[in-house]
């Protein structure tokens, strides 16, 4: 039996950490008058990846870098992440669809200006390249909440050719369970084996009856949190992968 592979973007492929903080770093200093016009320290970007695991989608992370600037602890926003979101978004009267797009205009704006250095801080995981040149391409789809154009221009710039009906983001306005199950009404003679960095969103695939089948991987390199890992390694379903599953997908050719 053929086995698609299912891959989740940022956090599985991608290490998007340093772009999305400063693309949300200079979105921020327009949105809100008091933030500082210089440049983003390093060790904002270190609290902004410490809090990463908790983000969902992109324009999340306009959010996080107000509230780490007016104060919030990495701490408290760990742990009552939904709770501050929620509330910045109701005190500022933050509409969600236009954080959504201005998020991606403001990428569309540095990638105009340069997309090498876009490139450049939007670097791909060790091994990633090589593990992704040796999928048979029919049988391979991205699975992501990131802009489907972002994930190409990334793919591109690396040399991995994908057609666009493979490459499933937020533009299709689905959830990854109907992702999924999309994909797998129309191969259903093909294995899914579906890899994510967010624990929650295997979570949900896991309670999906109607995706039993899919087989479901943690990746211990993303954006999760200790505990998230610590789930995975008790789960009956859920298996926990490190760099060295891609290293040996590459040697062996065997799916992970």
């Amino acid at each position: 039996m053929q086995t698609i592979h299912a891959l989740d973007f940022d956090g599985v492929l991608c290490d998007s950490v340093i772009e999305t903080a400063i693309t949300s770093w200079r979105l921020a200093q327009n949105i809100w008058d008091d933030m500082p016009k210089s440049e983003l320290t390093q060790k904002f970007i270190d609290n902004f990846r410490e809090v990463r695991p908790f983000l969902k989608t992109g324009y999340e992370a306009i959010l996080i870098i107000r509230l780490l600037y007016v104060g919030v602890s990495v701490e408290i926003l760990c742990a009552d992440y939904k709770v501050e979101l929620q509330k910045i978004i109701d005190k500022d009267k933050l509409d969600i669809e236009e954080l959504k797009n201005l998020f991606g205009e403001a990428r569309d704006r540095w990638i105009a200006d340069s997309l090498e250095e876009w490139i450049e801080m939007s670097p791909l995981f060790e091994g990633v390249v090589e593990f992704l040149n040796g999928l048979d391409k029919e049988n391979l789809y991205i699975v992501t909440t990131k802009q489907e154009r972002f994930v190409k221009y990334i793919l591109e710039a690396k040399g991995i050719e994908l057609e666009d009906e493979k490459i499933w983001g937020l533009d299709r306005g689905m959830s990854k369970v109907d992702i999924l199950f999309d994909i797998q009404s129309n191969n259903p003679n093909k294995k899914i084996l579906f890899v994510e960095d967010r624990y929650p969103a295997l979570v949900a695939v896991e309670k999906d009856h109607r995706l039993d089948n899919v087989v479901l991987k943690l990746v211990s390199w993303g954006y999760n949190t200790l505990l998230d890992r610590k789930k995975a390694l008790e789960s009956e379903r859920i298996e926990l992968i490190d760099l060295n599953y891609l290293e040996k997908r590459i040697k062996t050719d065997v799916p992970i």
